[in-house]
């Protein structure tokens, strides 16, 4: 069983070895690496050459790339979004393009996904022209031909919005794609935010391909630490279990405290659930 941590905990920064050395000292094997030019300029090359080596130094591996969300995260302040599912046609077609360049730099890290949200959480008040599955269904079109052949499978994030709920994910992939080389990404997040985060797994348990593991309380989306929200992650855990999956246990944390400490909190949180799990 493989445990990792996005470097979601590290966003408002420029990712440096020093914040991999620190993941790795907590006994994570793995990262995802969320690409956000002012995190991670996923368009340079040389900046992903170094990264692919701090990660062979650190011994971690690049599970997953996170697609482009926003142009910018500076000082807590979020630029403007990306959206695949908009009906603007400029900016759904930015949207992709940074996905599509965003897919190659998870080629170089020779990440196993690319997670992608389709379309804006309803908690930052997407307007009319956002969320809409005629346009999800171009971008994903343009971004599952980009894929071929590169070795990074596309996994579709249950976000809180109406097109990517668990059961509207798994319609998009079965019956509007009919896609076999797209998955699912479980955000225990989110499908606690939206009901039941057991039926949410269970929905989506024939596309599973990866996590992202953080709780809350059910009133907003804290990325916690597992264990400091409201998810019960006993049955969570034995859910996880009983559907079958093997992949990796990616934390998305938030830096509610300094990286070390929420790193702290998480080694503990990864050991709760190895006894889950083990028993």
């Amino acid at each position: 069983m493989q445990f990792g941590v996005s470097t979601h905990l590290y966003h408002d920064a420029r990712l440096d070895r020093d914040h991999l050395v620190e993941i790795a000292a907590h006994g994570f094997s793995a990262v995802e690496i969320f690409a956000t030019r002012t995190h991670v300029d996923y368009h340079d090359a040389q900046i992903l050459a170094d990264l692919s080596e701090h990660l062979r130094d650190t011994g971690l591996r690049a599970h997953s790339v996170h697609a482009p969300i926003t142009e910018s995260l500076r000082n807590g302040v979020w630029g403007p979004a990306y959206s695949l599912a908009t009906t603007d046609e400029g900016a759904r077609k930015r949207a992709v393009d940074e996905t599509i360049t965003a897919l190659r730099a998870a080629e170089q890290l020779q990440a196993a996904f690319l997670v992608l949200h389709l379309g804006v959480p309803l908690a930052q008040r997407p307007d009319g022209r956002d969320n809409r599955r005629n346009a999800v269904l171009r971008s994903l079109g343009a971004v599952q031909g980009a894929a071929a052949g590169l070795g990074v499978r596309l996994a579709l994030e249950v976000i809180p919005n109406p097109i990517s709920d668990a059961e509207s994910l798994v319609t998009v992939i079965e019956e509007e794609l009919e896609a076999t080389d797209i998955g699912i990404c479980l955000d225990s997040g989110h499908a606690f935010l939206m009901g039941d985060l057991v039926e949410a797994i269970e929905a989506v348990s024939g596309h599973l391909v990866t996590t992202h593991l953080h709780d809350n309380r059910r009133v907003s989306d804290d990325h916690l630490v597992p264990f400091d929200g409201a998810i019960d992650w006993g049955e969570t855990a034995m859910t996880l279990q009983k559907v079958g999956y093997e992949g990796v246990w990616l934390f998305e944390l938030a830096a509610t405290d300094t990286p070390r400490r929420v790193l702290e909190r998480a080694q503990a949180a990864r050991r709760r659930l190895e006894r889950f799990l083990s028993v």
